[in-house]
């Protein structure tokens, strides 16, 4: 418990900093380059055109949740675990995959421990996400259903990035994820985000109903439905300037507060407005729950043709 208050002492001291130049950081790795579309702010960037006919789709009175904590939610962990790993020095598996024609053979460097989403409940048929950063080649390693079979591994689909590169998956190929993005910097992660007291990126958010279509940095699509109102793949929402967050507590604001300046990129089918982040003890499970303070109408769709390489 002293542990966690004084890093929320620490947390209330920075919140609002200014960012430091250059791009979040991992393991000694840059998590993309600083140009890269998860890195980008768009607090200035115009408003897109039809941004009322989206929010109301995703829900205009749908409430904000933080879709990670601390400690277990169900018997599994609150959010979506990585783990950094020396390449170098961990086995190399080639999984075999359900959605094999849209995914990187690899081999993944998979160490037997690899934390998977939605353990340690034994039982548990969620996405089972497994993130590897790489610290000796700065490569990210997401899978998606990862399942060990006997001595070998399985799962629907795999995506290998270079965490120095700002290159795209092929048009139209998913990843570990529906919306053919990596996972990771998506993620709102205590180690390199909130020990340092600001978000310096993009967040990862889920609605219940999509477009069949995807816009940049996007690359595959998850529906059937071709309803204009409904919100394609890669959307990038964000915080509206005018939403008072001073009476957040430090962890929500600081959260809130990266809605404001650099979004949230629409990932993946679930529960609207569900903001993806990476479990740890460090978070305080009731200062996130005050995100729930905002909904859909806080949130405005942004034009980003001007992010387009």
């Amino acid at each position: 418990m002293r542990l966690l208050a004084v890093a929320a002492i620490a947390l209330t001291a920075t919140v609002g900093a200014t960012a430091a130049s250059g791009p979040p950081t991992i393991a000694g790795c840059p998590v993309f380059p600083a140009m890269n579309a998860w890195n980008q702010p768009v607090n200035t960037l115009p408003v897109a055109a039809n941004s009322a006919q989206l929010i109301q789709s995703i829900g205009l009175d749908n409430s904000v949740h933080a879709d990670f904590g601390s400690g277990l939610w169900d018997g599994s962990r609150i959010g979506i675990p990585y783990v950094v790993v020396h390449g170098k020095k961990t086995p190399k598996s080639r999984p075999t995959f359900e959605y094999a024609d849209e995914s990187d053979k690899g081999p993944y460097p998979i160490p037997v421990n690899v934390p998977i989403e939605g353990q340690p409940a034994p039982d548990n048929n969620g996405d089972r996400h497994a993130l590897i950063v790489d610290r000796d080649s700065c490569k990210l390693y997401e899978l998606y259903a990862l399942q060990r079979v006997g001595s070998h591994w399985t799962a629907g689909s795999g995506a290998i990035f270079d965490l120095r590169s700002n290159k795209l998956r092929p048009a139209g190929w998913t990843s570990a994820d529906a919306a053919g993005l990596p996972i990771f910097p998506g993620l709102a992660r205590w180690d390199g985000d909130a020990s340092t007291g600001v978000i310096r990126h993009a967040l990862r958010f889920t609605a219940e109903r999509t477009r069949n279509t995807y816009v940049y940095p996007a690359r595959h699509e998850a529906s059937d439905s071709s309803d204009p109102s409904l919100p394609p793949m890669g959307l990038r929402v964000r915080l509206k300037a005018s939403v008072d967050i001073s009476s957040l507590p430090p962890q929500a604001r600081m959260v809130a507060q990266a809605m404001k300046t650099y979004g949230m990129i629409l990932a993946d089918n679930g529960s609207s407005w569900y903001v993806s982040g990476a479990p740890s003890p460090h978070w305080s499970n009731d200062q996130l729950h005050a995100l729930g303070r905002l909904t859909g109408s806080d949130f405005e769709a942004v034009d980003t043709t001007g992010l387009h390489p």
